[in-house]
């Protein structure tokens, strides 16, 4: 089955390849992400896997090398949708060049979005974080740690995206400014910067914005990887203590800088949630089931003081 889902522009995962053969007397639930290689979908992945044995599925874990890939995930989408399964389930990586691929799709088979919108609403199910909300959180929790440290919640901040055109990115980027309009007068954005995908030039706009703001004082950080590349920048610089770094989602290595704090705040979903959830729905959608048109998964504030808390613990080190 998988063999017929590899391309020239797109490639499956090294663990769906790895795996065994499927069994042709149990449901097909691809579940595609937007980039193997990044730990956050692993763990959506972990999620979709655990899911699998639970409910007897076949889960071919999909996806392309990277979220700029965004041809690379159409044509997979479009070859799992080939091979027939009970059910789809999809984090586009682009809101707009996913949506018409997603309303042809559906036509076939039910499709379950995780993550990420696109511009359809063909999805049969949606579950994700309200990014708006999770935006204005981040604002929040920055404002909180600037607080703390200068006595007032005002000074210069900055955003780093980490692409255009992506619909979580979007709604955390709407929900962080008009916190900040809402809430904080005296927080002034001085700057909003759009990376290209990469950790790298993450570093490189920190380190721009270290240098060209001396009064810098937050900065959000809406990806995992833009959180690589700044905190890097932070921790070169060693600017943890003056300048509060607040990121959406976490790896080992961001984790240490919360607690050495280089990073003020992690806004963290559940991304294993995401996975699990996401197979489960899928299936009841293929078995004609009622099914919620939209489910929030949460987005939650952790910050060194809370970090070791059930919930918080549990969400920085999920299931594998």
């Amino acid at each position: 089955m998988l063999k017929k889902l590899l391309c020239a522009s797109a490639v499956v995962s090294v663990a769906a390849l790895a795996g065994p053969s499927y069994a042709a007397d149990k449901p097909t639930i691809p579940v595609i992400v937007k980039d193997t290689t990044s730990a956050y979908w692993q763990i959506v992945f972990a999620g979709a896997r655990q899911a699998a044995k639970d409910l007897d599925v076949n889960v071919p874990e999909l996806g392309a090398q990277s979220e700029s890939d965004i041809n690379g995930e159409i044509t997979i989408l479009e070859n799992a949708v080939a091979e027939k399964p009970a059910a789809v389930v999809i984090a586009p990586t682009q809101f707009k060049a996913l949506g018409k691929p997603i309303d042809e799709a559906a036509k076939k088979v039910p499709i379950i979005g995780i993550d990420s919108a696109a511009d359809s609403k063909a999805f049969t199910s949606f579950l994700t974080t309200d990014n708006e909300v999770g935006g204005r959180i981040a604002a929040d929790g920055m404002a909180a740690a600037i607080k703390d440290k200068y006595g007032k919640a005002e000074g210069d901040v900055a955003l780093i995206t980490h692409l255009p055109g992506v619909g979580s990115l979007e709604a955390r980027n709407k929900g962080y400014k008009e916190e900040l309009a809402d809430k904080y007068p005296d927080l002034k954005l001085v700057a909003d910067k759009v990376s290209d995908g990469n950790a790298t030039t993450g570093l490189n706009i920190m380190t721009d914005l270290i240098t060209a703001n001396p009064n810098l004082r937050g900065v959000f950080a809406d990806n995992l990887i833009q959180c690589q590349g700044a905190s890097q920048a932070i921790a070169e610089n060693k600017k943890g203590d003056t300048i509060k770094l607040v990121c959406f989602d976490a790896d080992d290595k961001l984790i240490g800088y919360l607690k050495d704090g280089t990073i003020a705040a992690l806004l963290l979903q559940d991304p294993y949630r995401m996975g699990y959830d996401g197979v489960k729905t899928a299936l009841a959608a293929s078995k004609g089931e009622k099914v919620p048109a939209f489910v929030d998964t949460g987005a939650n504030l952790v910050t060194k003081a809370n970090m070791d808390n059930p919930k918080e613990h549990k969400l920085l080190y999920p299931p594998k």
